[in-house]
């Protein structure tokens, strides 16, 4: 890959037709519409959040280099950012008008209330620019070597590049806009940031059913994504239907594994909203996030929930006055041993051989007290299960 050093471009020249695309978050075009600022193969603008920003902004003010930025020519008139979109839609904004600084005095400031000298010395800022020629598979492995530092990519972000395309295109347009009025429902089940890439990482997870690289290379040039938006949609339909009350553990939980195993499954929505209520209350159920699948698997699998478990105290009290009992009558201690007829019908089992049980099952509403526990065997109460 070829590549040319420019220490003669300022921050006048990049920001001469600059073009930032609010709906979209991001900038779109600059150096008098030659620069193309976010390729599709570039992640969202993440530096908005009035830190990141401004830093650029007063780094420059303060005559600190911002560092090398990579351009890839494209042809004579027209080049991509390859690395340093953060900062050049930074510098875009603030000459714009989009955001403001803080001065001397602690007063916000934006660009056109600065002080002409300052001005100036923002615009002829000089900026080392390296320009980068090369094949499309040397610029992108070349993009994924510059992203090492800094601010890393996240794991979609990268795929994004890798697999550019139309499909990234549109599926960015789908899912990684904070401006899409269906994030706030998405967000009562899906944890991350939209234009993290979270949102699209999930969907593509989904409909491929974990096979992401290979699900976004065999779609890479499609010009629809009418599969995946069904897919994601029917996910979160379902999930909407089954449980209608909203509950913020159910944001970030496995929905698309789970609707895969139960969703050709019947459920009454008013019984399971019951249940929810039921289990949220109960004292000893330990974990809430397990509430949803153990409600979709037909409330069998308690471990799901992390339910309370018997104290040493009281193991300890009910082992003896089990063992005790049992000496007395020449049995087993285990009570299930007791009734067998094997070599183990008589056998004193240690404690540390022993677990502790409900004798009516937790999940059929029996209490986790000393009334409601006995000492099993590891091998039987292994075996017993929710019996």
């Amino acid at each position: 890959m070829k590549t040319t050093l420019h220490t003669d471009i300022t921050v006048r020249d990049i920001c001469d037709g600059f073009v930032y695309n609010e709906l979209e978050g991001k900038g779109l075009f600059g150096l008098s519409g030659k620069l193309v600022i976010q390729p599709e193969y570039q992640r969202n603008y993440i530096y908005a959040d009035g830190k990141k920003d401004v830093a650029v902004i007063e780094s420059v003010l303060s005559n600190y280099p911002l560092g090398l930025i990579y351009f890839n020519k494209v042809n004579d008139n027209l080049f991509e950012v390859l690395d340093g979109q953060q900062r050049i839609t930074s510098l875009g904004r603030f000459v714009t008008g989009k955001f403001a600084i803080k001065d001397s005095n602690g007063m916000q400031q934006y660009f056109s209330g600065l002080a002409s000298d300052l001005q100036e010395r923002i615009l002829n800022a000089r900026l080392l620019i390296y320009e980068c020629e090369g094949t499309e598979s040397e610029i992108k492995e070349w993009f994924k070597t510059i992203n090492i530092a800094g601010e890393a990519l996240k794991t979609q972000e990268l795929l994004n590049a890798i697999y550019s395309g139309p499909f990234v295109t549109l599926c960015r347009e789908e899912f990684s806009n904070s401006q899409n009025a269906n994030v706030q429902k998405w967000s009562a089940y899906i944890s991350g940031i939209v234009n993290r890439q979270d949102f699209l990482e999930r969907a593509l997870e989904w409909v491929s059913r974990g096979e992401v690289e290979k699900y976004m290379s065999l779609h890479r040039f499609d010009t629809n994504i009418n599969e995946i938006k069904a897919y994601f949609n029917s996910v979160i339909d379902w999930v909407s239907t089954v449980f209608i009350d909203v509950e913020s553990e159910m944001r970030g939980l496995e929905w698309g594994r789970l609707y895969e195993k139960y969703h050709h499954q019947p459920y009454h929505p008013l019984e399971v909203s019951e249940w929810v209520k039921k289990l949220y209350a109960d004292p000893y159920v330990h974990n809430h996030k397990g509430v949803f699948e153990f409600i979709l698997g037909g409330m069998q699998d308690t471990k799901l929930l992390d339910v309370r478990v018997f104290d040493d105290a009281t193991k300890r009290k009910v082992y003896s006055r089990q063992t005790e009992e049992s000496k007395a009558q020449g049995i087993s201690n285990c009570p299930h041993c007791a009734m067998g007829h094997e070599a183990n019908r008589t056998k004193i089992w240690k404690l540390s051989e022993m677990d502790a049980d409900h004798v009516a099952a937790w999940s059929k509403g029996g209490a986790t007290d000393i009334s409601n526990c006995q000492m099993l065997c590891k091998t039987h109460n292994r075996a017993k299960g929710n019996k």
